[in-house]
């Protein structure tokens, strides 16, 4: 009976374990309230936003991510690691700064710390470094699951 109800319980938490968060159910609602004032589907692609970063900062539009695919782009994708690097709380940093986005994902302390520990789950393995410095193996460690 004992081993019974260990594996039923193995087999109902399993996906919250290998994964903790997906986009569409904890990602998604927290880059709606905190993120898509700026990176909505109005904002501008990853290169024309490279081509004129001035501008875009000045107009408070950074890189669009307001879809599953588009924000890949800054986990695993072409610029790897840069939503890690954004987002951290700079405890994972050498000088011990957060990244410059860190202070949008809540109002206060306590709702930043919630929401960052959401995108470390879904992430589930924080690195901080560019693609070119990330292994086939460190790339395939980052699962961020769509649904």
């Amino acid at each position: 009976m004992r081993l019974w109800i260990i594996i039923a319980a193995m087999v109902l938490l399993s996906p919250l374990t290998v994964y903790g968060a997906t986009y569409e159910k904890d990602i998604k609602p927290i880059m709606a309230s905190k993120c898509l004032v700026c990176h909505d589907k109005d904002a501008p692609t990853l290169e024309e936003f490279d081509k004129d970063k001035e501008k875009y900062k000045k107009i408070m539009k950074g890189p669009k991510m307001e879809n599953y695919k588009n924000i890949m782009m800054f986990i695993n994708g072409s610029d790897a690691g840069a939503m890690m690097r954004r987002l951290d709380d700079g405890k994972n940093t050498k000088d011990g700064k957060p990244g410059n986005m860190h202070q949008y994902l809540g109002s206060a302390d306590d709702e930043r710390k919630k929401n960052f520990d959401v995108f470390k789950k879904w992430i589930s393995s924080w690195n901080l470094k560019k693609k070119a410095e990330l292994s086939d193996g460190e790339l395939k460690a980052i699962t961020a699951p769509e649904k």
